[in-house]
């Protein structure tokens, strides 16, 4: 029986995430979506272990994560899940909504310089 990476109760959790993106989430999806960035596939609220990630290019083992405002009150919970995807074999970017909806540009160009490096 193959791998799985999460329980039911995670991949119910994605299908909700995905009906509901955030502005931020829409617009970086916009470019990921469809192999659009270097030919690579991301997928969208990815369901890991118990954890739902908001971009996840699975053979590149990378997970950007979208932060808002709420984030600055979770640095532990937040810390806690990247050491456990770490531990998974993923290596975590993360970025502000607002440097998303305010700098696309930037955010892609230090995606592209992950995904080069690898």
């Amino acid at each position: 029986m193959p791998y799985k990476w999460t329980t039911p109760r995670g991949y119910a959790a994605s299908r909700n995430f995905r009906r509901d993106p955030t502005p931020a989430e829409m617009k970086l999806w916009s470019v990921l979506r469809d192999n659009r960035l270097m030919g690579i596939k991301f997928r969208r609220q990815h369901a890991i272990g118990s954890y739902v990630v908001d971009f996840c290019a699975i053979k590149q083992k990378l997970i950007i994560e979208l932060d808002g405002s709420g984030h600055l009150e979770q640095h532990e919970y937040d810390q806690d899940r990247t050491t456990f995807l770490n531990s998974k074999g993923f290596r975590v970017l993360r970025f502000w909504n607002n440097q998303v909806m305010s700098d696309l540009d930037t955010v892609i160009r230090v995606i592209m310089d992950f995904l080069a490096e690898r």
